[in-house]
């Protein structure tokens, strides 16, 4: 199953490039990441199997584990892609909520595009390690 990670805004050169980049190479699963301009810009088209997670404050907070179980059962289940939206500084409206497939949330706080991304990919990495029965989800 691929993890397509969409956001708004340029990550460019910074520690938090390096920190996603770092979880993302990790990752035994196929990963792509598109970036989007903070306003406009194309998303990509919605293909078949695929399941849309928004990263919104008004989320689920998911455990780790609860959220590596959702991987799996879509894996499982024949979801081609698991589509991850970072919205820009406004997040997603009701419409877009709407549309979803999960509501995910890192708590109550608002966090930076930047940030919620570099910790987007770090749970991608810890899920997929939890399924693989890898002893990384132990160790911090």
């Amino acid at each position: 199953m691929l993890l397509h990670i969409v956001a708004r805004g340029r990550i460019g050169r910074s520690p938090e490039a390096e920190l996603v980049d770092r979880y993302v190479k990790r990752l035994s699963w196929p990963v792509k990441l598109t970036e989007l301009p903070d306003t406009g810009g194309k998303l990509p088209p919605i293909e078949g199997q695929t399941k849309l997670v928004l990263l919104d404050e008004t989320g689920e907070i998911m455990p780790s584990m609860a959220f590596a179980e959702r991987l799996g059962r879509w894996r499982d289940d024949g979801v081609r892609e698991a589509r991850f939206m970072i919205g820009a500084a406004d997040g997603f409206d009701d419409a877009e909520r709407g549309k979803a497939d999960l509501l995910l949330s890192f708590g109550r706080a608002t966090w930076p595009h930047l940030l919620a991304r570099a910790m987007l990919a770090e749970q991608l990495y810890r899920a997929t390690s939890i399924l693989a029965n890898h002893p990384y989800h132990r160790e911090g």
